[in-house]
């Protein structure tokens, strides 16, 4: 390797024309170090901040363990407070859990930077994502009033069902195709689901249409979610589509809120007055439903592209 030249020898190696005759001013010892251009996956990689440390393998695994360990922590605190604690109140709680997801993803954007601010760039685009607002409203809402009827271990039994109501949604709106195997590996969830309800001591009948709702919604929204973001420039990371769907989402619930669930906040207020307690129940429960969304949308981009080095980047 020569050694590199400083910059006035770099300036005097320039050719000189003297006379209409171009002269060369660089001597044999005088060599130009140009370094070489680094290959392309190394120029991708410097702009990962998470996948140049970890591999995608590590990174999904980290997921899914964040993924089964927030929604374990949601659904019991959840449970909890609907059906032991006496806060009968899911449309609300859903609500908090919106304005939460809303507040932890301001601040992880713009005051952490954890990822750059992305911006809504069209009218189009906006009403894209206030759809997919209204389709993770749905889901979250049947999935937090089913707890009140069912217990946790069915409800999540229900939810195992969620890839076979994926698929049957990608065929209907996509007209994709998944394999045989793949089909018939999907029936033996369905029939065991049909056999769990039916030796279920504390089956309901609306609880299990409620939560197969949720279950339904959660793979509308996965489908949904790779339709309406296609476009290149449409793209959002993950903690930004987060960011711009949470006050959607919790907009689209107050009016709801209101009318079903009544002065709910003076309810609440009054029972943080008697009971202080239930104010960290429900701001750990609002907090882990963060990274249960948050874990959601990481897990839905790291499905659409499996082999991106960075999550939520693809």
């Amino acid at each position: 390797m020569v050694e590199a030249q400083t910059w006035a020898t770099r300036r005097m190696s320039n050719p000189r024309i003297v006379d209409g005759t171009t002269v060369s001013t660089i001597t044999d010892d005088q060599v130009l170090d140009i370094p070489a251009t680094p290959p392309g996956d190394v120029r991708n990689n410097a702009y990962s901040t998470v996948g140049s440390y970890f591999s995608p393998n590590i990174l999904t695994s980290v997921i899914i363990a964040s993924w089964y360990l927030s929604n374990i922590g949601v659904l019991l605190l959840n449970k909890y407070l609907l059906s032991f604690y006496g806060f009968r109140y899911p449309i609300f709680l859903t609500m908090l859990h919106m304005i939460s997801c809303a507040c932890y993803s301001h601040v992880a954007i713009k005051f952490l930077e954890i990822v750059p601010l992305q911006h809504i760039l069209s009218r189009k685009q906006f009403m894209k994502i206030f759809a997919l607002s209204a389709i993770f409203c749905f889901s979250v809402v049947c999935g937090n009033t089913s707890l009140r009827y069912l217990p946790v271990s069915f409800n999540q039994a229900i939810g195992a069902t969620t890839p076979f109501f994926t698929a049957i949604f990608a065929f209907l709106i996509t007209c994709k195709k998944e394999s045989a195997g793949v089909y018939c590996a999907l029936l033996p969830v369905v029939f065991g689901i049909v056999l769990a309800s039916n030796s279920e001591p504390l089956f309901h009948l609306f609880g299990f249409l409620v939560c197969v709702g949720s279950t339904a919604g959660r793979a509308l929204k996965s489908v949904v979610q790779g339709i309406l973001l296609t476009s290149e420039a449409e793209k959002l990371h993950s903690m930004n589509l987060l960011l711009y769907m949470a006050p959607m989402a919790a907009l689209i619930l107050l009016p709801f809120t209101l009318y079903i669930e009544g002065n709910v906040a003076a309810i609440t207020i009054e029972k943080a007055r008697g009971d202080p307690f239930i104010v960290f129940l429900l701001a750990g429960n609002a907090t882990v439903a963060y990274l249960v969304n948050l874990t959601n949308f990481f897990g839905d981009q790291a499905h659409k592209c499996p082999d991106s080095s960075s999550v939520g980047q693809c």
